[in-house]
């Protein structure tokens, strides 16, 4: 990266960076540690002289030596194949009317706050407003080392129990919403879509993301007619760069189910999911008649609502990942 000219060839610098950060998330927490047991065993030496001198030092130089060694080992649960790569996050609304509308949108904000306070950087791929309150659907590119590694703790349903601030009568309402996940895939993974299993549809971008391009098709929907997966992608100015980007999540999608086949957990890989409603829920926030986020695989809770829906979710992905490292 130091060397002349290293700039030039933009795709290949970028490439790099990305690679030393992957690098960097391993070994930063190594060296951090290494120097703490260092700083601890010369506080050992000056405690044979004046123990009392140094107690305080010593306890935080303990305490700050288990919090490194914590992430060291929430490090080693990231270690699945497609961990350390980018995320694919797709939040949509399920049963519940436009209150889950309402809350795939509150959902998609809290993951956009967790991404932030992560250092993650965020393309947003497709956002699709629905037209009385809320969102049908939106997709974000999450960039930075194992963005999948940890987002893949938040696959599945999740589940809002609050009053409606849709119901005149003020009663209280479930609703639902969806949370997918997939690694984005480097171009050299290979997967034969044929032209004839895709149905290519433009439309007008809208939203937040679409705005500057508003006023011609250049929104890119695609159907993979085999699988019924679909991708859409309104983030770029072009329609060809939206083409791109909506092929390459399509092929991430395809290859994650091929996957899934070839290991036979196809079936777990969508029960985790299942129907966006009762009885699949993955986790649960009640804000009303009690205040509490409540995950339903690793029995981990809060009472602290807002903080969850602000972005603070690391509590909960540490205890998953953890819980499928245990397991294997």
């Amino acid at each position: 990266m130091t060397q002349p000219g290293f700039w030039d060839a933009q795709e290949r610098a970028q490439t790099l960076v990305l690679e030393k950060k992957k690098l960097g998330a391993v070994i930063d927490p190594i060296d951090r540690t290494s120097g703490l047991v260092e700083d601890g065993q010369v506080l050992l030496e000056l405690a044979d002289d004046d123990p009392a001198a140094v107690a305080a030092d010593m306890e935080q130089t303990a305490a700050a030596i288990t919090q490194t060694l914590d992430q060291l080992e929430f490090q080693v649960m990231l270690s699945g194949e497609h961990d350390a790569k980018n995320a694919i996050l797709t939040v949509t609304p399920g049963a519940g009317g436009v209150d889950a509308s309402d809350w795939a949108e509150m959902l998609a904000k809290m993951y956009l706050r967790w991404a932030g306070d992560q250092g993650f950087d965020l393309e947003e791929q497709d956002f699709q407003r629905d037209e009385e309150a809320g969102i049908r659907t939106a997709t974000y590119l999450v960039k930075g080392p194992f963005a999948y590694g940890h987002l893949r703790a938040e696959q599945g349903v999740h589940r809002l129990v609050r009053i409606s601030p849709f119901d005149g009568n003020a009663r209280r309402q479930t609703s639902f919403a969806s949370v997918e996940v997939i690694p984005e895939l480097d171009d050299d993974i290979e997967i034969e879509i044929e032209d004839k299993d895709l149905r290519i549809d433009t439309f007008r971008a809208s939203g937040a993301g679409g705005q500057h391009v508003n006023k011609t098709d250049s929104a890119i929907r695609i159907t993979h007619l085999p699988t019924g997966v679909v991708v859409s992608c309104q983030a770029e100015r072009s329609q060809h760069k939206n083409k791109a980007q909506a092929m390459k999540t399509l092929r991430s999608k395809l290859y994650q189910l091929e996957e899934a086949k070839r290991e036979a957990e196809l079936a777990k890989f969508y029960g985790e999911r299942g129907t966006v409603s009762w009885g699949n829920q993955i986790r649960s926030y009640v804000l009303h008649p009690y205040q509490m986020v409540k995950d339903l695989r690793t029995g981990v809770e809060t009472s602290n609502t807002q903080a969850v829906l602000g972005g603070d979710l690391q509590e909960f992905m540490e205890a998953y990942l953890k819980g499928v490292r245990t397991k294997n």
